[in-house]
């Protein structure tokens, strides 16, 4: 397989993932507003989509993060990546069979540590902790602070944040009554569900703009991309940086996912895990969306199915204990357990095999 081919597949394979990622987690934005019915699910698809194409174009730290600061790219090639990708897309499609809304971002991570691993053969190809002076700052990388603290901490956070944004607006409503409060949190619903559909996408969409961009750079790196032709010339990048044609197609990948929806996971999340109104939707999505961006500002690739899953959790904890099904919740802290092995053994096994052919 010539080398060029071998970038435009890793690339193109990006792609799938970005697209897989958008109807996978397509739930985390317009699920409670499906469920309570304040949008067809025809208008939340095509209003997901809109947001989640703006707010993958917000920034840019989430993707530096994944693309230079988690895995040593001495040891990463286009076969690490291509591996990678093929890994997170089929358990983004395996848990989008079984309506499990589990993490996209953690299904890439696992793909990425897995076939990172297979190419270099040691686990020092993962970087665990490393402190940086940027502008006079201190700056923490790596693994530790960047995937492990967030993972931890952003379920608690979106837990009780819903719990406690719901039990505010239980105490704020409770004189008014409930026709007006449904009214006015549809009309409110529609704000936070626009909040969460562009926090999602930038969030998701920054992830896989580091990867296409380090791609590219590990590509340039070995020298095979010094004589393209002018037509192909944006793909040589002698240094990580993200270019606007990769915002643009992870942007546009990840929109036209949203818009074909995930709708096995779209009825887990809106309507088996608990039974939402406009007020509990409003609340869980406000919460998740808040989350995702100061996390995003952060360069946190924090999972956006784990801040709005739990907080939703956290809404209908808030409601009563009884009203969460605690059966399902327990599927799918399960599939979130198993995420990151999962991916990172499918990615590893690739990466052995594809050796076995000659492709490195």
């Amino acid at each position: 397989m010539s080398f060029l081919l071998l970038l435009f597949l890793a690339l193109a394979m990006v792609l799938v993932f970005t697209y897989t990622n958008g109807f996978h987690d397509a739930a985390n934005a317009i699920a409670t507003v499906v469920a309570t019915r304040v949008m067809t699910p025809e208008l939340a698809v095509i209003w997901g989509a809109f947001w989640n194409l703006v707010g993958a174009l917000g920034g840019t730290a989430v993707a530096k993060t994944i693309g230079a600061g988690l895995v040593d790219t001495t040891y990463v090639t286009l076969t690490t990546i291509l591996c990678a990708m093929i890994a997170g897309a089929i358990w983004n499609i395996t848990t989008w069979f079984f309506g499990l809304p589990t993490s996209s971002s953690h299904s890439l991570l696992g793909g990425l540590f897995g076939a990172a691993l297979g190419s270099a053969g040691s686990w020092k190809v993962l970087i665990w902790s490393v402190t940086e002076t940027k502008d006079g700052h201190t700056v923490m990388n790596g693994i530790y602070p960047k995937i492990i603290i967030p993972m931890v901490s952003s379920p608690i956070a979106g837990f009780f944040g819903g719990f406690l944004i719901m039990g505010l607006l239980f105490l704020l409503i409770r004189p008014i009554r409930r026709k007006l409060v449904n009214s006015l949190f549809g009309q409110l619903q529609i704000v936070s569900c626009t909040y969460m559909a562009w926090a999602h996408g930038f969030a998701d969409g920054q992830k896989t703009m580091g990867i296409m961009a380090l791609a590219v750079f590990a590509a340039t790196k070995t020298g095979n991309l010094d004589h393209l032709p002018a037509s192909l010339h944006f793909l040589y990048s002698p240094k990580f940086e993200i270019a606007t044609w990769m915002k643009w197609s992870c942007a546009l990948a990840m929109a036209a996912g949203t818009y074909v929806g995930g709708w096995k996971i779209i009825k887990t999340l809106g309507e088996k895990l608990v039974v939402l109104k406009p007020v509990n939707g409003f609340a869980a999505e406000t919460t998740g969306a808040t989350i995702l961006l100061v996390t995003g500002m952060l360069g946190m690739p924090v999972s956006t199915t784990h801040s709005i899953t739990t907080a939703i959790m956290g809404v209908g904890c808030a409601k009563r204990f009884s009203a969460l099904d605690w059966i399902i919740a327990e599927r799918i802290v399960w599939a979130w357990v198993m995420t990151i092995p999962a991916a990172g053994a499918i990615g590893y096994l690739l990466v052995r095999l594809l050796g076995t052919m000659g492709m490195h």
